[in-house]
């Protein structure tokens, strides 16, 4: 219980993160711990310090005070005692690894923007958030010109607060939402935690699906050897359970387009799904898909193929479709971003190919 427990306070204080763990897609997971049948009456905070290796008083009161830790599932308070048998849930919270953001001009595409929220369309080849070998550049470091911009007076503290409820891979284009307050986010957090977040993605993959839509359940973690990458572990001995639900929108004979909603949303899950089941995404050079994985020996198709690779220099996954109720007023909110160019250029190339050979 104890690795547990210090797992889930590294993510509660802030740290450098790894280049890695930049790619990230749902950040909001919970461990619990549950009170001793012998628990004496103790407040939480000076509980949870006794109990967390590292753990400072004042990190430790932030994180509740921001609702990310939870007693018996609802909010609690510093000076409350804890009890035999209480359940402590600890959110984690994956802020910037420093209090320093710095701000960069860089243009961002702001799909909606409110009080609470705010929500983005990225590009491919933009990092999300600051971390070990992305110190600047990032979607984040964009997010805090443009709030600097709007507000001269905010301060650095302010800009660190300012939440990332999840993460899409830096070569993955579409939808991410960041929360602007820490209500909003925690409000989030338990949306993604609860699966309730509506979120599909649009990919190529190599390979023809034998159905027309079906569900992948395999655990996702790391590597054992490769430690940066992920796999698949069916058996569930490591890893996170991660459950994809895949959709048929469109047949290439050697690709196919498919539609995925996301149930978890483990680290590269789409794409370490997609390879687990013999279909990685088209020009993934982490997981396969960079080199030509179905099709024919044929000089004529291998030129194809790299006309292709040079048309989306990137794996083909867009985030298309986001979904979620507003933390504050409750609204459903429902966004839709178009399939950026060059998973269109090398879609419409793929369906002119196919269509010439039937």
């Amino acid at each position: 219980m104890m690795d547990e427990v210090n797992e889930d306070m590294d993510n509660l204080i802030p740290k450098d993160a790894a280049g890695e763990e930049e790619e990230q897609d749902e950040l909001f997971e919970r461990d619990t711990i549950i009170c001793a049948k012998g628990q004496e009456p103790l407040r939480i905070d000076k509980f949870l310090m006794g109990r967390i290796e590292g753990a400072t008083r004042n990190k430790i009161q932030q994180a509740i005070e921001a609702e990310r830790v939870l007693l018996n599932d609802r909010p609690v308070k510093s000076n409350y005692k804890v009890r035999p048998l209480d359940k402590i849930i600890i959110y984690q919270d994956y802020s910037p690894g420093t209090n320093e953001i710095i701000p960069e001009d860089i243009p961002l595409k702001i799909v909606y923007e409110d009080d609470d929220v705010m929500v983005i369309d990225k590009d491919a080849g933009m990092v999300v958030h600051p971390g070990s070998g992305n110190p600047s550049g990032t979607l984040v470091n964009a997010v805090a010109f443009y709030l600097k911009k709007q507000n001269p007076q905010i301060n650095e503290n302010d800009l660190a607060r300012f939440g990332l409820v999840h993460r899409i891979d830096k070569n993955t284009s579409g939808l991410l939402v960041m929360a602007k307050t820490a209500k909003a986010m925690t409000n989030l957090a338990k949306q993604f935690f609860d699966h309730t977040v509506h979120r599909r993605y649009v990919a190529l993959v190599w390979g023809d699906f034998e159905e027309n839509e079906g569900t992948i359940i395999a655990h996702v973690g790391r590597h054992q050897r490769f430690r940066k990458l992920f796999t698949a572990y069916p058996e569930g001995e490591h890893g996170k359970e991660a459950i994809t639900h895949y959709k048929v929108l469109e047949r290439f004979n050697y690709v196919t387009l498919v539609e995925c909603r996301l149930e978890t949303g483990r680290t590269h899950q789409i794409r370490v799904h997609m390879q687990y089941t013999g279909h990685p995404l088209f020009n993934d050079d982490t997981y396969g898909g960079d080199k030509i994985v179905k099709g024919t020996v044929f000089t004529k198709y291998k030129q194809f193929v790299d006309n292709c690779f040079a048309l989306c220099p990137r794996h083909a996954l867009h985030a298309q479709q986001l979904g979620f109720v507003h933390p504050t007023t409750k609204e459903q909110m429902n966004f839709e971003s178009p399939l950026p160019e060059d998973m269109n250029s090398v879609i419409e190339k793929w369906r002119n190919y196919s269509a010439s050979r039937n």
